[in-house]
This record gives structure tokens, C-alpha cells and sequence, in this order.
């Protein structure tokens, strides 16, 4: 941002550097002030309102980060910053469907620029368009020569597409030139269930002694290292190695979880059965299918049965919820005002806002799934402001769920997973906000069992199928032929026919799994 700011004004370049500063310490009232100032001084000047614009994403005013994003794009029309910086807005906004087409755009105007095409991968993958962010990164690959960034960028997407063996041919060829780039050791290893021929090298060994010297290396690797050894039955050294690239983790984060427990506690006051009660509209005009429920409990792959319908789609994991909520209730000076906001507003445009949205990434078919799991937070607000909508629940033993976190290593979201304590004690408030929205609306939703769903998956697939109002297709259960895309922690495993294998692993770490056993216990939870 500063580079494209003219250097021949250097009050403003230093008005520019101090507010960015501000931004980057979190000390935004501070820069609020500066900003105003700013634009009041210099409304021409793009950078102003680029950084006006970030400010207010900070604060959760996505339509006033909107606003000052299209100020900086037609002060500079011609620049990508701008125009990045307008794209994000536009998804924060929920105008999907122009953003998409800004981010068409840009693309038509990347030419050679090996950078630009990495970035709009990025976006891509952000999006769930990861056939066009396979196509932009190999793009930039292709400009850029050889490139590790470019290369795993590329693989990830081939990932997602099920294109398993390209991928890995990607990674391999990054890490024989550079052991070192610590995160495509992970990616390679959740690629396929790995054999004692991926230990024998000892390449991985040594990338893990490599990695302690550089903060946040150690994380991926240990994870390799973990899933190599499950994998190969040493399940000893494997929690060893997921024990310790956990703690890595939690030692660069400043996350607590009484934080996210408080603000579940929040919501199940607020949205009680007072509100449930009261006579409001919700928008009507739109039945869209939500999956939910902690990552890992088989939300993935009971997206996958039902999107294998003829009259199915699905967007993925997207934010979009998550957003129109908090535009209804932003900007807000903390997150109770902010879900009694919400609490106030009106549900059929939060309905109306949402679906406009969705509709934005062109998914298509009669029925479109938005599998986020931690949606499990609005449920209440889904049931009023979308009463057409059909909500299915996937849960999983506690043991079993607390487990499959653990020794996943999550790229966003989900902090509480690095911490057996951090996990039971969360596992437990969302198992309460879950009986309170059981309560509050009976009868709204379906609850599956994994186990259940891996025993049996016709009975329960056609459960399914049903609760969503949908004929019987056949193809649920061939699910894992399907080309759609999944980029989740299970794109691998989902392109497989259903099986037992992770149902009970945690069995195999019981002794080991007891600090979360007995927090589990502790916060009243049966195992």
C-alpha cells in the first residue's frame, strides 16, 4: 500500500505509515480518528480510503468498508490493489455474484504478471471455484519457472479436484528441491494413506530437525509425521508427534476458549424461546440445505451423498452466514451487543441477504448445501429467517470427535483444536447449545450420527434424503465418483466408498486421550 503512495508528499506517506501501523496493533479507534482526518484532507488520495477500508472490515462495518473500497478503486481504476481490495469488500458486503465478475475482470486483464495470477488462485480457493484456482496457479507456474509457492498453490488446488496423484507429483517435485518448505511435507501426507516407504528416506526426520528454526515450520511436519506413523500402526510415536506439533501451534496463538464458550452461552440466552416465539416473517422463497455440526464428525461426507443427487448442489464451506449475521448486527461494541443486535433484526432480510449470496456463486440444481459446520452457531437465526430450509446435524462420539480434531492440522478456523482441555470444554458447550436449539425448536432439524451413517449408509443416506425433501437417487451412494470439488480436511477420503476404518481409532490412543476424557466428564458430558 505504501509503495504506491507518491513520495514526493511525505506528510501524507508518513499520515499513511503511522495509521497502517495503527491497524497492524489493533489500536483502531486511534486510527479511525487518523482516517477521517485523512479523507477529510486528501479525498482524492486512494490510499486513505484503501486503508479506511480495512479499518472498517476490522470493525465489521462491511458496507461502509464497501463504500470506501469503490472510492479507491475509481480514484485508481487501473491498479490491482484497488481492485483486490474491492473484491473482498464486495464478498464481505455479500454482493458475491459482483465480485466474481470484478475477479473476472481482473483476470482478463493479468496478462503476464506471475504474481496477480497467484493472487486471484487465491481468491478462487477462498470462494470454492478451485477448478479456476487450479487454472490461475498453473498460470502463474507457468510464468513464474520453477516455484515452490506456485507449485504447492497448484497442488492444493489438484487436491481439491481429486486430481490425487498430480498433486503429488507437484509436492514431490518441491520437496526435492527443497526439503525445507515445511507445509508441502503435510499436504503430501494427507494425499493418501502413507506406507513405511515414506519413512525410510528419513527425509522427513531431518525436515523436522530443520524445521525447529523457524517459528511455525515444526507444526506441519510433526502433523506428517503423525499421520505417517497412524497410518503405519506405530500409533505410540504418531500422538507423540500430533501432541507436539499441537503445542507448536497453541504457542503462537493468543486464543482462549472461554472466549468462544461465553459467546455460545450468549446465544442460547439471547435466542431463547421468547424470541423463537415472536410472529416474524422469514424470507420463504428460498429451501437451501444446511450441514453442520464440529469439523471432523462427517459433515463432509454427508455432503457428498447428497450432493450426488441428480436436483443437488453445493457451494462448500463458505462464510456467508456468517457474514449476514454480522452485518445484521454491526458494527457493535462488543459481541454481546452485537447478537442483541441480531436478536432485533429483521429475519426475512437476513433470509432475503443470505440467499442473495448464495445464488451469487452459480451453483446451480434445485437444492444447494452449504456445508459450514460451525453454522451450528446460527441455527436459531437459519430456522426464522430461512423457515424453508432444511438443517442437517451431523454429530459424533465425543472421544471419537475430540480425537479426529486433534490430530488435524487445520490451515483457518478452530483454535480450540490444538488443546485436549481446550477441545473437551468447547466440545461441551456446543453439545449444550445444541440441546437449547433442540428445545427452542423441536422438530426443525435432523441429527446423524456418524456411526450410524458409516454402519449402515443407505438407511441412514435415505434418512436423509427424505428429511430434505428430496426422491431417493441411487447415486448417493456413489458418491465417491463424483468430480465436485472438496477441500476440507477429508478431500481424500471422500473420494473413497464409505468405510469403518476411522470410525473407533481413537480407541487405539484411549490411555493417552484421558485429559480430554476427563474434561469431557468434568463439564457433564457422557462417554
Amino acid at each position: 500500500m505504501q509503495a504506491q503512495l507518491r513520495q514526493d508528499d511525505p506528510p501524507a506517506v508518513a499520515r499513511v505509515r503511522r495509521i497502517d501501523a495503527l491497524l497492524r496493533e489493533g489500536r483502531y479507534a486511534e486510527a479511525d480518528t487518523l482516517c477521517r482526518a485523512l479523507t477529510d484532507d486528501q479525498p482524492d488520495l486512494p490510499e486513505g480510503w484503501m486503508l479506511t477500508a480495512r479499518l472498517r472490515q476490522k470493525q465489521a462495518d462491511f458496507p461502509a468498508m464497501l463504500d470506501a473500497a469503490r472510492r479507491a478503486a475509481r480514484l485508481e481504476p487501473g491498479k490491482t490493489l484497488p481492485r483486490f481490495i474491492l473484491i473482498e469488500a464486495l464478498f464481505h458486503a455479500g454482493e458475491v455474484a459482483e465480485a466474481r465478475k470484478e475477479l473476472s475482470a481482473l483476470e482478463d486483464s493479468a496478462r503476464d504478471d506471475p504474481a496477480l495470477w497467484l493472487r486471484l488462485a487465491a481468491i478462487h480457493t477462498h470462494c470454492g471455484q478451485h477448478a479456476d484456482a487450479a487454472r490461475c496457479a498453473d498460470k502463474g507456474l507457468e510464468l513464474k519457472g520453477q516455484d515452490d509457492e506456485a507449485e504447492q498453490a497448484l497442488a492444493a488446488s489438484l487436491i481439491a479436484l481429486g486430481r490425487f496423484e498430480e498433486a503429488e507429483q507437484r509436492l514431490d517435485a518441491v520437496l526435492a528441491r527443497n526439503p525445507a518448505a515445511f507445509d508441502a511435507w503435510y499436504n503430501r501426507a494427507t494425499i493418501r494413506r502413507q506406507t513405511k516407504n515414506d519413512l525410510d528416506s528419513g527425509a522427513l526426520v531431518r525436515a523436522l530437525e530443520a524445521s525447529r528454526a523457524r517459528p511455525g515450520a515444526e507444526t506441519p511436519v510433526r502433523y506428517a509425521l503423525g499421520k505417517t506413523f497412524e497410518d503405519t500402526g506405530d500409533y505410540a510415536r504418531a500422538f507423540d508427534h500430533f501432541v507436539k506439533g499441537a503445542a507448536a501451534r497453541r504457542r503462537l496463538m493468543s486464543y482462549r476458549v472461554e472466549t468462544d464458550i461465553a459467546a455460545m452461552d450468549e446465544i442460547a440466552r439471547i435466542f431463547g424461546a421468547e424470541w423463537a416465539a415472536k410472529d416474524e416473517a422469514g424470507f420463504e422463497e428460498a429451501a437451501p440445505v444446511f450441514v453442520m455440526g464440529l469439523p471432523r464428525s462427517g459433515t463432509t461426507l454427508t455432503e457428498r451423498i447428497l450432493s450426488a443427487h441428480s436436483e443437488v448442489a453445493s457451494v462448500g464451506e463458505v462464510q456467508d452466514m456468517a457474514l449476514t449475521v454480522t452485518r445484521a448486527g454491526g458494527p457493535a461494541a462488543d459481541r454481546t451487543a452485537l447478537i442483541e443486535k441480531v436478536a432485533s433484526a429483521d429475519p426475512r432480510r437476513i433470509g432475503r441477504e443470505y440467499w442473495r449470496a448464495i445464488e451469487g456463486y452459480g451453483a446451480g440444481g434445485a437444492m444447494v448445501i452449504d456445508k459450514t459446520p460451525l453454522n451450528f452457531l446460527y441455527l436459531g437465526i437459519i430456522a426464522k429467517a430461512l423457515p424453508n430450509a432444511k438443517i442437517v446435524h451431523l454429530r459424533r462420539h465425543p472421544m471419537a470427535s475430540g480425537y479426529a480434531m486433534f490430530k488435524t492440522l487445520f490451515r483457518m478456523g478452530y483454535p480450540f483444536s490444538y488443546d485436549l482441555g481446550d477441545i473437551g470444554r468447547y466440545y461441551a458447550a456446543y453439545r449444550r447449545l445444541m440441546d437449547h436449539w433442540r428445545a427452542v425448536f423441536p422438530d426443525r432439524f435432523i441429527d446423524v450420527d456418524y456411526e450410524s451413517l458409516v454402519d449402515d449408509a443407505e438407511t441412514v443416506s435415505r434418512n436423509i434424503v427424505d428429511h430434505c425433501g428430496l426422491d431417493w437417487d441411487p447415486t448417493c451412494l456413489d458418491f465417491h465418483r463424483s468430480a465436485a470439488p472438496s477441500a476440507t480436511a477429508s478431500a481424500a477420503q471422500v473420494r473413497q466408498p464409505v468405510y469403518r476404518h476411522a470410525r473407533d481409532l481413537w480407541r487405539e490412543y484411549e490411555t493417552r486421550l484421558q485429559p480430554l476424557a476427563e474434561t469431557l466428564r468434568r463439564e457433564g458430558v457422557r462417554l
